[in-house]
């Protein structure tokens, strides 16, 4: 059962109060390129993304939003550290939301004013804690950047917000420790009920990186903790995308998109079949096709083993079966099994569609 959370939205996503868990990521341009970032913004759209942060680390960059924001088909959130002008900027520039951690900003009465326009345009502020940022009175009392550290961190920027009569409020604690991320966020999830925005950061490179999230993120979201994510690599933040979704998806929290269930091949195989797997997946992407589809290399285990896919396909020498949930069907010759696997994957699709009419 997903914990019960406060709900706000980010422009028109919502995010928190039983809303689906939404996926986002950063852009990795400069800002002030503003064709290149919307660019690159479009992509993340296309890979199904929900909302998208971008660093606004100069006034030039703060100045860029105000075309960004106009054009983007994605709500923009702004990634500001310490500057209070650029919150403000930001805000004015008409950005659907805001990461700022307001206990690293010394004049109070810019946290008031950054405050006051967030709540007259009602944009939330994400509190966004990081394990390599925290304050050395912080460190020092906890003896490093523990789960409690964290908390603890969070929950003063989160006093000054609530001092402030402002509750439009999201909150990440991240590391690149597993173990510690997990462990903050359900301590914070046991005090405060905002909605929580969840990631490993700094995980590394694709392979290393989405492993780490995948764990991280996954044993949260098993637990019922955690309305977004971003999963942090180094690399295209499409690929961030993409594997968020996939994380989403080995969990039951997202639907809309195809499921591609394929054997991982041994000895008793006699195709291509990542050749296959990658083309059919493809396929479903392309044409929108909302189905949990097999591509198995044998017709020994094959519709066993994927009996849960809505329809299948296992390869043996010269001959596949096309099956549904298990049961075999069709049997065709395999030099023409993947052009007639489509085929019956369309029917089926239209099938499904005409009996849910």
């Amino acid at each position: 059962m997903r914990r019960k959370t406060r709900k706000i939205f980010i422009g028109e996503v919502p995010v928190g109060g039983g809303s689906p868990v939404s996926v986002q990521s950063m852009t990795k341009t400069r800002t002030e390129d503003i064709k290149g970032t919307l660019k690159q913004i479009f992509s993340l759209k296309k890979a199904g993304c929900d909302i998208v942060r971008i660093a606004v680390p100069t006034e030039e960059a703060a100045n860029s939003l105000k075309e960004i924001v106009k054009n983007s088909p994605l709500p923009i959130v702004a990634d500001i550290h310490f500057n209070p002008k650029l919150a403000i900027l930001s805000l004015k520039a008409g950005v659907q939301g805001l990461r700022l951690n307001p206990g690293n900003i010394e004049n109070k009465n810019k946290i008031k004013e950054i405050v006051s326009i967030a709540k007259e345009k009602s944009v939330p502020i994400r509190i966004g804690v990081n394990g390599g940022s925290l304050p050395k009175e912080i460190l020092k009392s906890f003896g490093g950047p523990t789960p409690e550290a964290l908390v603890e961190a969070a929950l003063n920027h989160i006093k000054i917000l609530e001092n402030l009569d402002f509750f439009d409020i999201k909150v990440s604690l991240k590391t690149s420790d597993v173990f510690s991320t997990v462990e903050a966020y359900r301590i914070i999830s046991r005090l405060k009920d905002y909605p929580l925005h969840l990631g490993i950061t700094e995980a590394g490179t694709f392979l290393s990186g989405t492993i780490k999230s995948s764990i991280g993120i996954g044993i949260l979201l098993y637990e019922g903790i955690g309305d977004t994510i971003r999963v942090s690599l180094t690399d295209s933040p499409v690929k961030e995308v993409k594997v968020g979704i996939e994380i989403l998806k080995a969990l039951k929290l997202r639907s809309g998109e195809p499921e591609i269930i394929s054997c991982p091949t041994c000895g008793r195989n006699t195709t291509d079949l990542q050749k296959v797997a990658k083309e059919i997946e493809r396929f479903l992407l392309n044409n929108k096709i909302d189905l949990t589809v097999a591509v198995m290399g044998c017709e020994v285990n094959g519709p066993g083993e994927a009996r849960l896919a809505d329809i299948g396909i296992a390869f043996s020498k010269n001959f596949a079966l096309i099956f549904k949930k298990g049961k075999v069907f069709l049997k065709i010759k395999k030099d023409k099994a993947l052009e007639i696997f489509k085929e019956e994957i369309l029917k089926y699709w239209k099938e499904k569609g005409a009996s849910q009419i």
